[in-house]
């Protein structure tokens, strides 16, 4: 099997591509596939590190207003239309799967020229642009809420497969958690919360930790909190000048990213973060409720729509970015946190979005799709 890959971006959009591509390898090793993607995106690092081939053109966001700016990325978009005729052509995939992104616009024009087979996948509750653009046009689009299907009329063919991800859920044993929690100079008495804002962090939702931290409202609950890389150093600083030290923090402890997220998962009572269609999958998965702050956005919120789900299954509680603010945050932790049943009954309530054995439906799809 050839495969073209259509990702970029975040992580979003991309490891969902990563994913399927490894699931089609797993599946039949003798098989080529090729990432498509743009020169600035994330995608020129976690693809190469995943051992696929990377080729890239300039894709851009169509705004509506109307500046030079704007349109100049419409005349580079327009133009990489025809160096992704040029990639399609040398390849000469059997399928071309897109997992979201502005790169699906160029790519998925020129595969439907060459009547390649096409799918897409969509994470989100809200499909994307270029998801909604090309509906009519693919041969099938796999969703991974229910709640994307109703916004996808006329598309051929929608089915709900989930999202794909590599987090599973975890069983700390009694040792582990212990050496966790010393790890982290956490106290075994008080509700954990893990907050974090994406692989980057979130400045909003950091900006609030400060505030609590900095009115000591943490007294009966406790933080594990990554801030994010590129704002560790920051918030070190910031921190510094409230007298506040980053490695002697009570009930606080501060890192710059989380490699073992399963296993803080698994640690946790509540998470705090925001709504992205990958963190949603693995809360579900790991059946943790959440405080949600999604991510705004000048066109549909996606993100907000995500939370959404949520909340109506009595799974989370919603903030909107602009409202958040340190004492509205303590005041929702300190309430979700006094009551460890009821969380636990809300983490069963996000369960319920749980789609098991994805990667296998994904790759049913796409064999019933060349199979045509």
């Amino acid at each position: 099997m050839k495969v073209v890959i259509s990702a970029a971006g975040t992580g979003g959009h991309i490891n969902p591509g990563i994913a399927i591509a490894n699931k089609i390898m797993e599946e039949d090793p003798n098989s080529e596939v090729i990432f498509i993607g743009t020169p600035t995106g994330l995608e020129n690092d976690l693809v190469p590190r995943a051992g696929y081939e990377l080729k890239t053109l300039e894709a851009y966001g169509i705004k509506k207003q109307i500046t030079f700016s704007n349109l100049k990325k419409i005349i580079k978009t327009s133009m990489s239309t025809k160096v992704a005729k040029k990639y399609i052509k040398e390849i000469n995939p059997d399928v071309v799967i897109g997992t979201g992104g502005y790169i699906c616009g160029p790519v998925f024009a020129a595969a439907t020229k060459f009547k390649i087979p096409t799918i897409l996948h969509e994470s989100n509750a809200y499909p994307g642009r270029a998801v909604r653009a090309f509906a009519r046009k693919v041969d099938k689009i796999l969703v991974g809420f229910e709640a994307a299907k109703d916004r996808l009329q006329g598309a051929k063919e929608v089915v709900v497969t989930g999202t794909p991800t590599k987090v599973k859920k975890v069983t700390l044993s009694n040792s582990r958690k212990q050496e966790l929690m010393q790890e982290l100079g956490l106290k075994p008495n008080l509700p954990i919360v893990l907050v974090f804002g994406g692989s980057q962090g979130a400045k909003r939702i950091n900006d609030a930790m400060i505030g609590i931290l900095q009115n000591k409202l943490n007294r009966n609950y406790q933080f594990i909190w990554a801030s994010g890389p590129k704002q560790y150093d920051v918030i070190k600083e910031q921190l510094k000048d409230i007298d506040i030290d980053i490695e002697n923090i009570e009930n606080c402890k501060v890192l710059p990213y989380i490699y073992n997220m399963e296993e803080m998962y698994a640690l946790c009572d509540l998470v705090v973060c925001r709504s992205g269609a990958m963190t949603v999958t693995e809360l579900a998965i790991c059946c943790k409720p959440a405080i949600f702050i999604p991510l705004p956005s000048v066109g549909a919120n996606r993100q907000e729509d995500n939370a959404r789900v949520v909340e109506k299954l009595n799974g989370g509680k919603v903030i909107i970015n602009e409202e958040l603010n340190f004492q509205n945050l303590n005041d929702a932790v300190t309430e979700m946190t006094s009551d460890l049943n009821k969380l636990e009954d809300m983490g069963m309530n996000v369960n319920k979005l749980e789609i098991k054995n994805v990667d296998d439906k994904i790759y049913a799809e796409i064999c019933s799709v060349l199979k045509r």
